[in-house]
């Protein structure tokens, strides 16, 4: 996945969810932070941050704030792109556990939830629900950074759609590099925890995978341990 018109800046602060302050040629601009999640281990005031420039003249904000340093580690913090890197990847046979799908569609409604991605290979079918990772300590990756009700839901969900025959995926996209290890953060939404070691257990597939993270682009990389 590669980025247009982009830039570098040192972030400043962020006022709510949506906006952040950041120095972009040495001038004060209002932009757009393409992630609601906290981000506060990531988003700290003199990190040094890259930002996409809009074309569209309409747009309230010019600049989306697209990745940060945390110390030397790069880091996509955008919330929207890894649903677009996971359905590349599936195309192109870069997910081991994915190849040779004959069919993928996104944003399919099964039950009550609509998952990210449905898929159809030989005689297999069923739905992938993807989630973006950028929390990380001491080489760990977690998720989530925030409670989260409607990914408990996801997966509660996913359980059922494993328990009516078909596959399910839960794919976390640990959206760094260097990272050899995810799991669940219990500390900050225990029932989500919960509902991901209940689905383990109920033969939902839980895979991660870590990317390739440049100024402008970032790509899937490697399938990691999962420790539930």
């Amino acid at each position: 996945m590669k980025y247009n018109n982009m830039c570098e800046g040192i972030f400043l602060e962020r006022p709510n969810r949506f906006i952040a302050n950041v120095l972009i040629d040495g001038k004060k601009e209002k932009v757009h932070v393409k992630n609601t999640g906290r981000c506060k281990e990531i988003l700290i005031k003199g990190t040094k941050v890259y930002l996409e420039k809009s074309n569209n003249p309409n747009r309230k904000t010019k600049y989306s704030l697209i990745s940060a340093y945390k110390e030397d580690q790069l880091i996509n913090i955008d919330s929207q792109v890894p649903n677009k890197v996971v359905f590349d990847a599936i195309k192109s046979n870069r997910i081991k556990e994915l190849e040779n799908i004959k069919v993928l569609k996104r944003e399919v409604t099964f039950g009550n939830s609509r998952f990210d991605l449905y898929f159809e290979k030989d005689k297999e079918s069923g739905f992938i629900e993807v989630k973006g990772v950028t929390l990380e300590n001491n080489g760990l990756s977690l998720f989530p950074d925030a409670p989260t009700e409607r990914g408990t839901k996801h997966i509660k969900e996913m359980i059922k759609v494993v328990e009516s025959g078909l596959k399910g995926y839960i794919f976390f996209l640990i959206q760094m590099e260097n990272i050899k290890y995810f799991t669940p953060n219990t500390s900050m939404d225990e029932k989500f925890s919960n509902a991901l070691i209940e689905a383990n257990k109920k033969g939902v597939n839980i895979l991660a995978y870590n990317s390739i993270v440049k100024e402008d682009s970032i790509k899937i990389n490697e399938k990691i341990e999962v420790l539930i």
